[in-house]
This record gives C-alpha cells, structure tokens and sequence, in this order.
C-alpha cells in the first residue's frame, strides 16, 4: 500500500463522519416501509404481538440505514448531505473516479425502536492493493458503517465492499 496517499492510510480503523440522525424512529416509517414490500410480520403491525415476541414495537432490522437517509433538504444545511461519505472520499484521494458496491453485509444487535434517535459512523477497514478487473484498473475497500442508539447500545453494523476503478 505504499501507493496510497498517507492521508488515506491514516483513516484505515479510524472513526469518520460520527453523526446523530436528524430524526427519530417512528411508526409512519415503518409502517411504510412494511406496506412498501408487503411485509406483513405482526410484530411491525400490532403492539399485542409486538410486546409478546419483542417486548414492545420494533423497526424491520433492514430498515438501519433507512434513519440515515438524508433529506435532500433539511434547514441550515449548508451542502447537500451525503451517505456513505468515505466512499466518495476514497474515489476522489485515490483518482477513481467510478465505483460500484460488489457486497453488502449487515449484522444486527439490539433491536430499534419507535423513538430511538440513532448516532453513526464510518471506519475504513481496508483497501487493497491495485486490481485490474472487466471494469477497469482499481481497488477494493471495505467500510464499516456502526449504528448506536441514544443509550449506546448497538444495534448494528453495515459492512460495504467497494472497488473503485478507472476505466480503460
């Protein structure tokens, strides 16, 4: 890796981008994300199942990103927020400017609940050495997103491999 700038070497492990979500968890959103697939898992619908199987209502465990999703506009918001920033960053460090998402890997802890107000962040975990594949000459990266909610509990991991490439 001694190709890659220092700046870059320097974020593998590191927290980036800690930030907390600028809403809390609620039902609305749940209830239309459940309707948006047809889920209809009782526990997501009716406190009566919900308080037996999970002591009180829940969020769909694949739903963790969903209370990161930034508006596209949100007041006093200087720049337009953007998910999965080290992504971005490592394209633009490592002059790649494409990429593309070849796996995705979600672990789940606690389970989030309505009124929940979630914080986050990102940790490079690795980036490979240069890889030449049908799309081009690049590299792999792995990021870590990790999810906690307002008690610090975690309630999740989001995993991303990425390769960034530069097209022939």
């Amino acid at each position: 890796m001694s190709d890659v700038p220092a700046e870059v070497q320097d974020w593998i492990g590191q927290k980036r981008y800690e930030e907390q979500g600028e809403f809390d968890v609620e039902r609305g959103y749940i209830f239309t994300s459940c309707a948006s697939v047809e889920n209809g898992n009782p526990i997501f619908w009716s406190d009566k199942a919900a308080n037996e199987v999970t002591d009180g209502p829940i969020a769909p465990p694949t739903m963790i990103s969903v209370w990161f999703r930034p508006h596209h506009w949100a007041p006093g918001r200087s720049e337009q927020a953007q998910p999965l920033q080290v992504h971005f960053d490592l394209k633009e460090k490592l002059g790649l400017p494409e990429a593309v998402m070849t796996d995705n890997t979600i672990t789940f802890g606690e389970p989030v609940r309505p009124g929940d107000r979630l914080k986050t962040w990102q940790v490079l975990r690795s980036v490979s050495e240069p890889k030449t594949t049908k799309l081009g000459a690049g590299r792999f990266w792995v990021i870590d997103v990790v999810y906690e909610n307002q008690h610090g509990g975690w309630v999740g991991t989001e995993s991303y491999t990425g390769f960034g490439y530069r097209r022939d």
